[in-house]
């Protein structure tokens, strides 16, 4: 009885160790989830009127803070729900790290607006000690816009307390 007692003793004590072991040495990995969307009404946010765009591409990329060089790259393309999935190995904490548009499926849609004042990318954390528990990064959605909004844009921003003269 003595004996099987410390076989299981040393088998458990065994397992444990090496289960401390492998979980020490695990490499990170991160899924980064967004959509890309038509923003036809130039409005630079979702409405209920946008359109999702499937085969749009989108690049992530990883900065380090003192000198900006770029320590991480990765590319990917929406599905027919407008939603990509970017696979990311390692930790990046010591970094800054957006996902932005590249090119667009739709020719009626492919602007990038380029005004100084606007956010061009999404900013995600890509490290294991940020308090998120997940390993799913969900970034902001992206738009493109078309070149001249669509007329029933005026009622969908009026329903939202906007007016061409601001907010009401």
């Amino acid at each position: 009885m003595a004996t099987s007692f410390k076989a299981f003793f040393f088998f458990a004590s065994t397992l444990c160790l090496v289960s401390l072991a492998l979980a020490s040495h695990s490499s990170e990995t991160f899924k980064v989830v967004g959509r890309v969307y038509c923003d036809n009404c130039r409005a630079q946010f979702v409405t209920k009127i946008s359109k999702y765009i499937s085969g749009a591409k989108v690049r992530l990329e990883c900065r380090d803070r003192e000198g900006g060089h770029l320590t991480y790259k990765s590319e990917g393309e929406t599905d027919s729900t407008g939603t990509y999935e970017l696979k990311v190995e390692g930790d990046h904490e010591e970094e800054v790290c957006e996902v932005a548009l590249v090119k667009s499926s739709d020719p009626d849609c492919a602007e990038i607006d380029r005004e100084n004042f606007l956010r061009k990318s999404a900013r995600i954390s890509l490290a294991k000690d940020s308090g998120i528990s997940s390993d799913i990064r969900l970034a902001n959605p992206l738009g493109f816009m078309v070149k001249e909004r669509l007329p029933e844009c005026t009622e969908v921003l009026r329903e939202l307390g906007i007016t061409p003269s601001g907010l009401v």
